[in-house]
């Protein structure tokens, strides 16, 4: 009884979907397509932006177990072939190590704004989606009703009412699916939006602390050595007579 109550209600469904849309006019074909495209970036998006992938455990607590002033041997070997947004800016921080501590962190921020617009790929379009996804609507909604209120003049009586009636309701449908899009793909854009705020920030906190560990100790030398070096080039004056 289940399966044939199932075959008795889904063409009923599938025909009411196609009936509303097929209603809704010539827009509906645009808003179509910008529901597909919104659907596939968000699925894209929440596979990207998964914490263990931006992320990786081992790399965080590898940096988190990392002592002050300690070689970053095993950190290296682990971010060597992780593709991650964290090893490749982490590597990049390694590399520089025998840079001074400025150039470095120039390095590093130059690396990092590129991983955010990798993390942030498809988001503008997300957003473009839920500004012209309403005005899509409104646009189909309009030329729904012009058209009705073209055909006013034409005819009279109740029957034609109620057609009229009927038309402008069906003329609303793009409006409808518009809203229907932008509300849900705005929900998406807030959400990934801040995901991704929030992996930089840990992102930042974790680089900044690895920066902080391997220069431990290192300025301090390197100011005895500058001072070392300075005085060793003085001329030594000689007591006249």
């Amino acid at each position: 009884m289940i399966i044939g109550a199932i075959t008795i209600e889904t063409p009923d469904t599938v025909n009411t979907v196609f009936g509303f849309f097929a209603k809704g006019g010539l827009f509906m074909w645009p808003l179509l397509a910008c529901s597909i495209v919104s659907v596939t970036i968000m699925i894209l998006r929440g596979l990207a932006l998964r914490r263990t992938k931006v992320l990786p455990p081992l790399i965080e607590s590898e940096i988190e177990r990392l002592a002050p002033g300690e070689s970053p041997e095993r950190l290296s070997r682990s971010v060597h072939h992780d593709g991650s947004p964290l090893a490749r800016i982490a590597r990049v921080a390694l590399q520089y190590l025998r840079s001074p501590r400025s150039e470095n962190v120039e390095a590093v921020q130059t690396r990092a704004r590129h991983e955010m617009v990798r993390l942030e790929k498809g988001l503008i379009i997300l957003e473009v989606i839920v500004g012209i996804a309403p005005l899509l609507g409104l646009i189909g909604a309009v030329s729904g009703l012009v058209h009705v209120f073209s055909q006013l003049g034409l005819s009279s009586g109740a029957s034609d009412t109620r057609q009229i009636a009927r038309g402008i309701a069906e003329a609303l449908n793009a409006t409808v699916f518009g809203l229907s899009i932008a509300v849900p793909t705005l929900i998406g854009f807030t959400y990934f939006s801040r995901k991704v705020e929030v992996m930089s920030v840990e992102m930042e906190t974790l680089v900044v602390e690895l920066i902080n560990k391997c220069y431990y100790g290192r300025s301090s030398r390197e100011f005895a050595a500058a001072t070392a070096s300075a005085a060793s080039s003085m001329p030594i004056s000689t007591p006249v007579a």
